[in-house]
């Protein structure tokens, strides 16, 4: 049987450290630790800061996470260090430093926000100014192309087909409207395009050329190597272009410039960023909003300068534990504790998912972040800081969104590989149209390589999977699903069966008098009749005399003392009451005192088969009633079952309790199958047997003895409101004592696999199919030519639809 007796703050576990590793254990015991990483883009940059992280020697697994730009390295701290590690990462080319030991999980995720939403607005900047140089240089351009038509057909010689388009749409428009334009001597249009050009790849695109520099010096090549070689390259093409025509001219080709397609090839690309970092934003919504819960000052009673105790405001770092914290209704609670004085109602649905406000009174623990909704109280201040539940659920979430769902493997596997692949197929497409095509070999082959290497995407392949998992976790806190990392998501997608433990996680976990039924023709009321039974039971320390004892104070029933009092194991207790003799207990003890149970064994019979335990009570030697108590079913585990059957799991109790109480369990709530009368390595071995069978198993348990099935199971969920160590073995943290969040568990995986294949499928086929058309299979039977242009808007907008689709996850209705 399991407890519940802990309070909340349990329920949420310790994760790894993000400003350098905790002490070393005994033994070289492998420790974790968070970097930052800066610079990284797309996939290929993630991949290769991951191998480089998982051969260092001491290190047991890295993963590095595009999203969260963040290395975590479980790593042995008598073979490498911390800075080591820093090292290993600097050599790959991006940058990377120990957060500070002092900084909470706050502190970090309010300066994520913070640079995030710089980088947001410095790629928008640079979008829009690039844009309109972009739109400026096209119309530059075309007194230019105007130059370039040739008497056999207009146009012909412009060889990207969506300049083309352009010039036959534009060019009559301009030159009806702006004339002037075309007076313009060509060699300064040349000169403005080249220095216009110029200022945006040195301003606006200068990182990617940067970035692809600092790639190059270290033997590797990534999304921004792709983008400088094609912009990089057209813009020296241009240049020879415009300094030395005669170069292409004494070969029978026409010089071709490409500035404008240069910089509206950055404008798009960085207008994809701008809008791909507002979305990534969004899919971290859940968590700012738990970070935003933690309140700036805290109400304090200290000491004055006469020695009087006044309130002040103080700021929450200040705060310090033991001290005593004033709360008024309306405000939001700054910090963990424990009720004083004063009763109210909180409301915890922003940590819980629980919809109605919790009664607390002295005694009680409160969660710093909640809001006090009704009346005003005082409590001490306990756990603080990085301790405390909001912190801990922080630090959890955060921990989840940075782990790596065993699915993203398979991106990560090409993304090694993408980018030295694509640049051979631009390389081939390059030679391929060299030799085939007789009309401008040169230009056109150059424009299909530069296609190629603008619409190859490795973002979209590195967004997949953590996008999905990061709205996920969030989606989960909102409904009091705390999912500690991607693998235990993705499992839980594949469950077959899901087994429960009894007491606390399908019933209440605390005996309640159900029923008390009065002997036929006794004189004795039913309220006198709990009234003697109570006083007697005060002096008891079982736990069904404490459900007798709670039943009548909560109806305030004044109890009395006990004259006398004895307790007979394996019976009941007998004893005096305002001189009473009252004996309560089972049908042995009745007939040791003489006393015949027969007018009350149906009932009692009836009460048994129900799953209660019924307690005979004779008053003066007469018999006088039988009192049932029982563990109550939760309102919920009905619902929640017939929602797990409707998942199509196969739905198993195990308990430590009698197999007849277990069986009427499962009868009131429809559970298929019920192991009853097992210790914890009994659970245990059920949980192997069934994994044995090629089942995937979860286990949802609160208790200590739930700890070893909790961490056998392929899924463990833990009770929230359970003991630690629960907590503690568990993958996925169920905020309140509800089994319909386990079913929510499960929907919400399996709608995240539905979305990480989604994600996964558009990105490799975009990729399949953009490579080959950008470098021109379909031009031989349907005259389709891709151009840069509309390549770079396709790389562009590609991972801003995985990140869009991930996203969908957040409306999602979860039941």
């Amino acid at each position: 049987m399991s407890s519940t007796t802990s309070t909340t703050s349990s329920a949420v576990t310790p994760g790894v450290t993000s400003a350098g590793a905790a002490p070393a254990a005994a033994g070289g015991t492998p420790e974790a630790i968070r970097i930052p990483v800066t610079g990284m883009t797309c996939a290929a940059c993630s991949s290769r800061v991951q191998r480089a992280l998982q051969q260092q020697p001491g290190v047991t697994d890295a993963n590095v996470n595009l999203m969260m730009k963040t290395a975590t390295v479980r790593f042995d701290p008598g073979t490498v260090t911390p800075d080591r590690l820093v090292e290993a990462i600097k050599a790959t080319g991006y940058g990377a430093e120990l957060a500070s030991p002092d900084q909470s999980a706050f502190e970090e995720q309010m300066a994520r926000d913070r640079a995030g939403a710089t980088e947001f607005r410095e790629l928008r900047s640079k979008a829009i100014v690039s844009g309109v140089i972009g739109v400026l240089a096209m119309v530059l351009s075309m007194p230019l192309m105007r130059q370039m038509t040739s008497a056999a057909g207009p146009h012909t010689h412009i060889s990207d087909p969506f300049m083309r388009w352009v010039m036959a749409v534009l060019d009559p428009i301009l030159l009806a409207a702006l004339p002037w334009l075309y007076a313009i001597p060509p060699v300064l249009v040349l000169w403005l395009l080249l220095l216009g050009t110029l200022g945006v790849m040195a301003w606006a695109g200068r990182h990617f050329y940067t970035r692809a520099w600092a790639a190059f010096r270290h033997h590797s090549a990534d999304m921004n190597t792709l983008v400088a070689v094609g912009t990089g390259a057209a813009f020296l093409y241009s240049v020879v272009a415009t300094v030395a025509p005669s170069f292409f001219l004494r070969r029978g080709v026409q010089p071709d410039v490409y500035y404008e397609a240069v910089v509206i090839i950055i404008a798009l690309i960085l207008t994809g960023n701008a809008f791909e970092a507002r979305a990534k934003k969004r899919t971290a919504s859940a968590l700012r909003a738990l970070v935003q819960l933690q309140p700036k000052t805290a109400r304090v009673v200290r000491r004055g300068l006469d020695g009087a105790d006044v309130e002040i405001d103080a700021p929450i770092e200040t705060v310090e534990a033991g001290e005593r914290v004033v709360v008024r209704p309306g405000e939001r609670l700054p910090v963990d504790g424990e009720v004083l004085s004063g009763e109210s109602a909180v409301d915890e649905s922003m940590l819980t998912g629980e919809s109605l406000p919790v009664a607390k009174k002295p005694g009680d623990a409160v969660i710093g972040g909640t809001i006090n909704r009704t009346g005003a109280f005082r409590y001490r201040a306990t756990t603080l800081g990085a301790d405390s539940v909001l912190a801990r659920i922080v630090k959890l979430m955060r921990d989840a969104q940075g782990s790596r769902a065993p699915i993203q493997r398979l991106a990560d596997r090409i993304s090694g590989i993408f980018v030295p692949v694509v640049i051979s197929i631009a390389i081939a497409t390059f030679v391929v149209w060299f030799v085939a095509v007789e009309s401008a070999p040169a230009v056109r082959a150059f424009a299909a390589a530069v296609a190629v290497l603008i619409i190859a995407c490795p973002c979209a392949m590195g967004l997949a999977v953590p996008t999905a998992v990061m709205v996920a976790t969030g989606k989960g806190a909102e409904l009091g699903v705390l999912i500690k990392g991607g693998e235990a998501l993705q499992r839980a997608g594949d469950l077959r069966t899901i087994v429960l433990d009894k007491t606390g996680t399908v019933t209440e976990g605390r005996p309640t008098v159900t029923d008390l039924v009065v002997a036929p023709g006794s004189s004795r009321q039913a309220d006198d009749v709990l009234r003697l039974v109570a006083s007697l039971e005060r002096l008891s320390e079982h736990p069904l005399a404490d459900a007798i004892v709670r039943r009548a104070r909560d109806r305030g029933t004044p109890l009395a003392t006990p004259e006398a009092f004895e307790s007979v194991t394996g019976r009941g207790a007998v004893g005096v009451v305002e001189g009473a003799g009252v004996a309560v207990g089972n049908a042995a003890l009745m007939q040791d005192y003489a006393v015949d149970p027969a007018p009350l064994a149906r009932e009692a019979g009836r009460l048994a088969m129900e799953g209660k335990t019924p307690m005979y009570v004779a008053i003066d030697g007469a018999l006088a009633a039988v009192v049932a108590v029982a563990d109550p079913i939760k309102d919920t585990s009905r619902e929640a079952i017939r929602r797990f059957h409707a998942l199509g799991l196969e739905v198993v109790m195990l308990t430590g309790d009698h197999r007849r109480t277990a069986e009427a369990v499962a009868r009131q709530t429809g559970i298929d199958r019920v192991v009853a009368e097992v210790l914890p390595d009994g659970k245990l071995a059920e949980i192997e047997r069934l994994q044995a069978e090629g089942k995937v198993v979860a286990m949802v348990g609160d208790g200590i003895n739930d700890a070893p099935a909790l961490a056998k199971a392929d899924v463990g969920m833990a009770i929230g409101t359970g003991t630690g160590v629960a907590v503690e073995a568990g993958d996925i943290v169920l905020m309140r004592g509800d089994l319909r969040t386990a079913a929510q568990a499960v929907t919400l995986s399996r709608r995240t696999m539905r979305t990480m294949k989604q994600n996964l499928f558009w990105a490799f086929i975009y990729n399949v199919i953009g490579i080959p058309v950008a470098a021109g299979v379909l031009y031989p039977a349907f005259g389709v030519l891709l151009s840069p242009i509309l390549a770079s808007a396709a790389m562009a907008f590609s991972s801003v639809s995985v990140v869009t689709n991930s996203l969908r996850l957040r409306g999602a209705r979860i039941a």
